[in-house]
């Protein structure tokens, strides 16, 4: 009887994983709780606010939406303008149809500062291409956002501030870090988030969270033209990378660890997070784009960090020795 009470009670009393679980579940309900507050807020700032989204001084903000996430783009450009620090302006690209077809939402921010212009499609990478193409020289750095993320007011006035104390690099919220195998690059997938402050060729900048660009790399940046179009057509983050670090510009995350800024709800069903993630999309076009002489800048920086990101169970990691880095370095991509 009393092994049996003992049982009883012990299968009644939670363990410390399923603590941790209930404690997640509760900090997530707070979060979309939180997110839903803010997301009340923007619409109502944008129905009756008339205060100018864009003020002289600032950097120049340039993002692109398509389909559905027509509809919702706004309350990301809301986000941006309640912030701490305002861009100089924001630009929206948007296909012909699209423009034509643009809601009431985006009209009454035009009236606001937001400039909404017409392009051709280039998949992702419309949230920058056509901004270089608009411009004969570049006087200010460029900020590229995601058009489904909700920002925080902090979001610009961090990566102007990183920016202003160090542009020889380019400042972003979130990083991968590129992990190599014996054979080239370990899959997409196993890249781990930045848990570092420094500057790095193997840090690998997302977009979705934000990222400063210097005036010197726009440069580069417009000069590399337009082949990403056959080699990355869906990944603007390999076609940036690859041309960061051509250009001599490290990596460098705001903070130690990566942020992940809250996403519209309603924009979740379109996007290329599965197909470039889940269904490698990204290594194919990573292997297509970087060159043996990308891998020979790259390799020395991931060498230098592989204690910290690489787990112990790969195997496969260039890391083991430095005759491996050498002889990958000599071998290249195609091994």
């Amino acid at each position: 009887m009393i092994a049996l009470s003992r049982a009883r009670a012990a299968s009644t009393t939670p363990t410390l994983s399923t603590s941790l679980v209930l404690l997640w579940l509760k900090l997530l309900r707070q979060d979309v709780r939180l997110t839903q507050i803010q997301l009340r807020h923007l619409r109502q700032q944008n129905l009756h606010s008339s205060e100018a989204v864009v003020v002289p001084g600032g950097p120049e903000v340039s993002l692109t939406t398509h389909g559905r996430r027509l509809e919702w783009v706004y309350l990301t450009i809301e986000s941006i303008a309640a912030g701490e620090v305002r861009p100089s302006r924001i630009v929206l690209w948007l296909e012909r149809e699209s423009l034509a077809n643009r809601p009431e939402s985006l009209r009454r921010l035009e009236k606001r500062g937001l400039q909404v212009r017409v392009t051709d499609n280039y998949g992702p990478h419309t949230k920058y291409y056509p901004y270089l193409l608009g411009q004969s020289k570049f006087d200010t750095p460029m900020v590229t956002a995601d058009d489904d993320v909700i920002y925080c007011r902090s979001w610009l006035r961090e990566l102007v501030l990183a920016h202003a104390r160090d542009s020889s690099v380019i400042n972003c919220h979130r990083a991968h870090v590129v992990v190599m195998a014996r054979t080239g690059f370990a899959p997409y997938r196993t890249w781990p988030d930045c848990r570092s402050q420094a500057a790095s060729f193997a840090h690998f900048a997302t977009g979705v969270s934000g990222c400063i660009y210097p005036v010197r790399f726009l440069q580069f940046l417009k000069s590399a033209g337009s082949a990403f179009l056959s080699l990355c057509p869906n990944a603007d983050d390999v076609w940036l990378h690859a041309n960061a670090i051509r250009s001599g510009f490290r990596i460098k995350q705001i903070r130690n660890r990566a942020l992940d800024y809250p996403t519209i709800p309603a924009t979740q069903k379109e996007g290329l997070l599965y197909a470039n993630v889940a269904l490698g999309g990204n290594d194919r076009q990573i292997l297509n784009t970087y060159t043996p002489d990308d891998l020979a800048i790259i390799i020395p920086d991931a060498y230098d960090q592989w204690k910290r990101y690489v787990p112990g169970r790969d195997r496969n990691c260039i890391c083991r020795s430095e005759d491996d880095r050498t002889d990958l370095c000599r071998r290249g991509l195609n091994g």
